[in-house]
């Protein structure tokens, strides 16, 4: 519920291309700002769980996501929509990070690459259902219901988490702001791990984001003409693909992480080819869109689960570090997306994602060793520097 606000403009690009006026190749700046959003919140909001108790912190994140997807559903002009955009993907993103974060300090060492995985499950199927909501939400009213409508769905979850969560303890670190924001960037330096980890991320969501931001121009053009809610539906047809990955934590947790790694680069490659095809059959487009999400669900919980075996106090601050790899690749992904749609059609949307897709597995190959590497020296390097 929590990631699904960054993810809702994606099926309704037509829609607010229309109502704003926005040429096709510049559409995909809807997103970018969200993911804009989402860069800041990891630098600045999601290092706080590492200092304050998360249950209250998320609660208030809340009560002012309820605020801005509100004024989403009102606005009336291209500054104001981007604006909005922008603190949707702000708080939507610290909220998404935060809950990944407390189910990582509150699992065992042994079963964090499980637990992580469960919840990232959540997230996955939560971006990709959120298609599936905004779509049918637009056809029977409007997109700015879809907007409000998730407003109240924050409300609810607000009153869940109060209800449900345990207040856990923040670490004793005794870091102060400033130097919890500090540490992450030294984390980022120092980290082999997460740096390898991240580019591979980074690669992968571009491609991810390549392909749902131009699917949408595909499919709403003729031949297809396809409503938002078919349109929306395909989200569906992801969500079972990634079901597929749920057990790559797990398999991370008993040391096959590089297997499940290199499995899910070859099939992230490989789901391009039926992708190309998706302009004259739907059932080219089904498949590829079932391998693109099994194999990018294997590669975001296998590296979540190796940046998370060690550094229990500094979990938030390593989840940061490692989405804003994610929220770059997503963010040039739509912008790129919608440009090459706009100038090569949708091969030239497959050859960007082929393109990416490959150099990932090449980045893999190259640096495989260096993710051998125990991240616990950095950590405990990276808290003696914020404390001194």
């Amino acid at each position: 519920m929590s990631v699904a606000n960054v993810y809702y403009a994606q099926p309704l690009l037509d829609a607010l291309a229309h109502d704003f006026n926005l040429a096709q190749a510049a559409v995909g700046g809807v997103i970018t700002a969200a993911q804009i959003g989402s860069a800041v919140a990891l630098i600045f909001l999601v290092p706080l769980g590492d200092r304050l108790p998360r249950r209250p912190l998320m609660l208030a994140q809340l009560a002012a996501l309820v605020v801005a997807l509100a004024g989403v559903s009102a606005a009336q002009s291209i500054v104001q929509l981007l604006i909005g955009m922008l603190l949707v993907g702000l708080l939507g993103t610290a909220m998404t990070q935060g809950l990944i974060a407390y189910a990582a300090t509150a699992a065992l060492a042994s079963e964090r690459g499980r637990v992580v995985g469960a919840a990232q499950g959540g997230v996955v199927m939560g971006l990709l259902l959120a298609r599936v909501l905004a779509g049918g939400i637009a056809d029977l009213a409007s997109w700015r219901m879809v907007y409000a409508t998730s407003a109240a769905l924050m409300i609810l979850l607000a009153v869940a988490l109060w209800r449900c969560l345990r207040l856990q303890a923040p670490p004793a670190h005794g870091l102060r702001y400033p130097q919890l924001v500090v540490s992450m960037f030294t984390l980022l330096a120092r980290d082999r791990v997460l740096q390898v980890r991240g580019v591979i991320a980074m690669l992968m969501f571009a491609a991810f984001s390549a392909f749902w931001s131009g699917m949408v121009l595909l499919l709403s053009a003729p031949p297809y003409g396809l409503s938002h809610t078919v349109i929306g539906a395909f989200g569906l047809v992801g969500a079972v693909g990634a079901l597929g990955a749920v057990r790559a934590g797990s398999w991370a947790d008993r040391g096959h992480a590089q297997t499940v790694s290199v499995a899910a680069l070859l099939l992230l490659a490989a789901s391009w080819l039926p992708l190309y095809f998706a302009a004259a059959s739907l059932w080219a487009l089904v498949i590829g869109v079932l391998v693109l999400d099994l194999a990018g669900q294997a590669i975001h919980v296998t590296n979540q689960s190796l940046i998370l075996r060690s550094g229990s106090e500094a979990h938030s601050r390593l989840i940061g570090g490692y989405m804003l790899f994610y929220a770059l690749g997503s963010g040039v992904g739509a912008m790129a997306s919608t440009w090459a749609y706009a100038h090569g059609g949708w091969p030239a949307v497959c050859a960007l994602g082929a393109g990416l897709s490959a150099v990932a597995g090449l980045f893999w190959a190259l640096t495989k060793p260096l993710t051998q590497v125990d991240a616990t020296a950095t950590l405990t390097a990276c808290n003696g520097v914020g404390r001194a």
